[in-house]
């Protein structure tokens, strides 16, 4: 029902706003975002978690020829992430795993993981970060992007829990920390974005009411008026509530990343970023090897 909603979206999360951007603006300039936070480059290779809403492994342009493999356990992303790699011709550097994340055994320079931590569960967060830790090269860097929440750990709102997102809980950013810190892996880096989303999803529900009656002849009424109250309920939660998204830098070496945060606002197309230690910029130069990239989402 989304992709009918939303035509040319398989991913949409959060992203770095201006008040006249559209939301295809703002999906592209968050899938950037992503990619100079993981700082990937040429001929790398990335491991991305694919989540429940789809792949941000398609793109206008696809970062520097990394070589990606995407991992979900929906058949039907599966099956929609390979149709669309042919599609747009990549599917030469993109490949996709039915598969869980705890069944990956091999080595990534850079790991994203983006809107899939949500559905883990507070039980497993150490699982989840052994596993990055394990699937890490040892420069690599991780990034992982989640909803989260600006208060200490709680429940899970049962009308959410039982007809949008089952078994689905919000992170708190000190029980997230907590698990880090006991798998070993350097923070380094950490961004909270606080209103994006609440623009994300008020662009969604503008959306979804150009085609209600689409969404009607397919499904009913019932369903319309509950998505129209997940989606308003939702941006009120980050607009006036206590829900933030958060994006975690990660890596198994204190090095691994710049000294300062200058890489983050460049072009990723046009190839390294300005690096504002030209010592570090130098070694990270001497040091380039093909790299692999994953993504979970």
């Amino acid at each position: 029902m989304k992709e009918r909603a939303d035509e040319q979206r398989l991913f949409t999360r959060s992203g770095a706003f201006r008040d006249d951007a559209t939301v295809d603006l703002l999906e592209a300039r968050q899938q950037e975002f992503l990619d100079e936070v993981a700082a990937v480059f040429e001929r790398e290779q990335c491991l991305r978690k694919v989540g429940r809403d789809g792949c941000m492994v398609h793109r206008e342009h696809p970062v520097h020829d990394a070589q990606v493999t995407g991992i979900t356990l929906s058949k039907e992303q599966h099956r929609r992430a390979g149709d669309r790699a042919r599609e747009q011709g990549v599917d030469d550097r993109a490949a996709f795993k039915l598969a869980d994340y705890r069944e990956i055994d091999e080595q990534f320079d850079r790991i994203v993981s983006v809107g899939m931590f949500e559905h883990v569960g507070a039980a497993s967060f150490g699982t989840f970060f052994e596993a990055i830790k394990q699937n890490l090269a040892p420069r690599g860097i991780a990034v992982v992007h989640s909803i989260g929440r600006m208060e200490p750990p709680g429940g899970r709102d049962p009308w959410i829990d039982k007809y949008i997102f089952p078994d689905g809980y919000v992170p708190a950013l000190s029980e997230t920390l907590a698990a880090i810190e006991r798998s070993g892996l350097w923070v380094t880096d950490i961004e909270i974005l606080r209103l994006h989303y609440a623009e994300t999803l008020r662009h969604w529900y503008e959306r979804f009411q150009e085609r209600r009656a689409a969404a009607h002849a397919l499904y009913d009424e019932r369903f319309c008026r509950m998505w129209e109250y997940y989606l308003a309920a939702c941006e009120m939660m980050f607009r006036n509530g206590t829900l933030m998204v958060f994006q975690v830098q990660l890596a198994k070496e204190r090095d691994a990343v710049p000294l300062t945060r200058d890489y983050l606002y460049s072009d990723p197309r046009k190839g390294h970023p300005h690096w504002a230690d030209e010592a570090l910029n130098e070694r990270v130069e001497s040091e380039t090897v093909p790299l692999r990239v994953g993504e979970c989402v």
